[in-house]
């Protein structure tokens, strides 16, 4: 840190496995990932390139290769995971990855319908080659899932060898967890936590009050992903208590 304060809570270091900031990329250009990664990589851990737009982003292996150099892990989204998958290439998928030397790969079935058990096979067969980030619920906001559905199907797939689970919210924060108006379902989570540990869930929480909620509700090292570039910095200063919303949560602790 850049000077000496008293009573800022201690974060996790680089490379962290909990206290995660996880950015979606939705189209950054070449340029604009060095500047990102100039003023945000120490506050960067992992990066996602938003659904399907590594297919048409300009200069893919080079914006791939730029976030390496900085010792960043990125991954494709979901969605273009379930793109392969639903076409029957998802022996091409793997070869992709591995071409362009992706460590990490999310497996989702929010876009389409996979039978769990066969979700949890894909789960298993590619941690044999790559970290596997598994998200768990809907982008169909009138899909709502039972509280101990969700704990049944995250347990699952982290037995069948996901690093992390990630509560779904799609970018804007408007599904899974949330309600349409991007209000926290909180019996939902906090249901959840009773048997999923939170160092192995990833929140998705786009929105300023989502982030707020977390930090509150599990402490200022919680994993949250869907994190715009620009709210990187913005948010490691709410993680401390350096903004005003958590600005009185760790004084005189």
């Amino acid at each position: 840190m850049n000077f000496n304060l008293s009573q800022i809570p201690v974060r996790t270091s680089q490379p962290r496995v909990n206290g995660l900031t996880m950015v979606m990329d939705k189209g950054l250009s070449l340029s604009e990932v060095h500047n990102f990664m100039e003023g945000c990589g120490p506050h960067t851990d992992i990066v996602k390139l938003g659904f399907g737009t590594s297919f048409v982003t300009p200069k893919l292996r080079e914006k791939i290769e730029a976030y390496q150099t900085y010792n960043v892990p990125l991954y494709f989204g979901g969605t273009l995971f379930e793109a392969f998958l639903i076409r029957n290439q998802i022996d091409d998928f793997i070869a992709v990855c591995k071409d362009y030397n992706i460590t990490h790969v999310e497996v989702s079935d929010g876009s389409i319908s996979i039978p769990h058990a066969e979700k949890c096979g894909y789960i298993e067969k590619l941690t044999k080659h790559f970290t596997v980030l598994s998200e768990v619920g809907s982008k169909d906001a009138t899909h709502i899932m039972a509280p101990y559905k969700w704990i049944e199907l995250m347990r699952a797939e982290l037995e069948a060898g996901a690093s992390y689970v990630i509560a779904e919210a799609r970018e804007a924060g408007n599904v899974g967890i949330y309600r349409g108006s991007g209000e926290v379902r909180e019996g939902l989570v906090q249901e959840i936590l009773t048997q999923i540990p939170a160092e192995k869930i990833i929140w998705e929480a786009p929105q300023k009050a989502q982030q707020l909620y977390f930090l509150e509700l599990i402490d200022h090292n919680v994993n949250l992903g869907n994190i715009a570039p620009n709210e990187v910095i913005p948010l490691e200063a709410m993680r401390i208590g350096l903004r005003g919303d958590t600005f009185h949560l760790y004084l005189n602790k």
